[in-house]
């Protein structure tokens, strides 16, 4: 049975019917039909594969998480289910869990811009990740449900777009409940900057910036004084 109706398959179409570029969606996947140790990895995977049939532009490749191992250590890829949206070549985006409810937006606007490869910031946000000289890690908790989620993850993924510098995962806290412990996440989007700023809500670019560029300001302060 398909996850996307036809009104959906006919919205996606419209979506990408300027896509540019060749877009790659690399899942990762485990046990489906076997031992079923992902629940919900045979959902993601599915969902992804009829995303990929609505555009001669998407191409969808799958690999199981043990079995592709070489593979999944080359992506960095830490747990399943899990997408990789990629172009010419790796931007860091990921995604951790099925991009479900209002999170199938952002996996429909990332694989637009990853096909224009383009990221929709601003002229000063761009300016200033040039001056980017170490790794940025930007995780972004969501659920389903979340109607601001979108604009985080898409945001974060956009950064990540623009500079080699960053990665950026977006994260589905229920479908990873030891993570969301990890990370306190008790209210979502909660994103979380090199595992030192949190942030709680969906932040404008403008302020995002400024956190960001404030924890590579205080890890420069910490190496000056060890």
């Amino acid at each position: 049975m398909a996850l996307l109706n036809p009104e959906i398959q006919k919205q996606v179409r419209q979506a990408f019917a300027d896509l540019q570029q060749p877009v790659r969606l690399l899942v990762f996947t485990q046990g489906e039909g076997v031992v079923p140790e992902c629940e919900m990895c045979a959902d993601n995977r599915q969902l992804v594969e009829e995303v990929g049939q609505l555009s001669d532009k998407v191409s969808v490749e799958v690999y199981d998480f043990l079995a592709d191992a070489e593979i999944a250590s080359q992506y960095h890829i830490e747990m399943i289910p899990a997408i990789v949206i990629a172009g010419d070549e790796d931007y860091g985006i990921r995604y951790y869990g099925i991009p479900a409810g209002y999170e199938f937006s952002s996996l429909i606007e990332d694989i637009r811009r990853v096909s224009q490869r383009k990221p929709d910031l601003s002229e000063r946000t761009l300016d200033a990740l040039k001056k980017l000289d170490r790794p940025v890690h930007i995780r972004v908790f969501v659920t389903p449900t979340c109607p601001y989620c979108p604009q985080a993850v898409v945001l974060a993924h956009n950064l990540a777009l623009a500079s080699p510098w960053i990665s950026a995962e977006m994260i589905e806290a229920s479908e990873f409940p030891h993570l969301a412990n990890k990370y306190q996440v008790y209210g979502v989007p909660r994103s979380v900057i090199n595992e030192v700023i949190h942030l709680e809500g969906a932040y404008p670019e403008e302020m995002f910036l400024e956190e960001l560029m404030q924890v590579l300001d205080d890890e420069v302060m910490v190496k000056l004084t060890e």
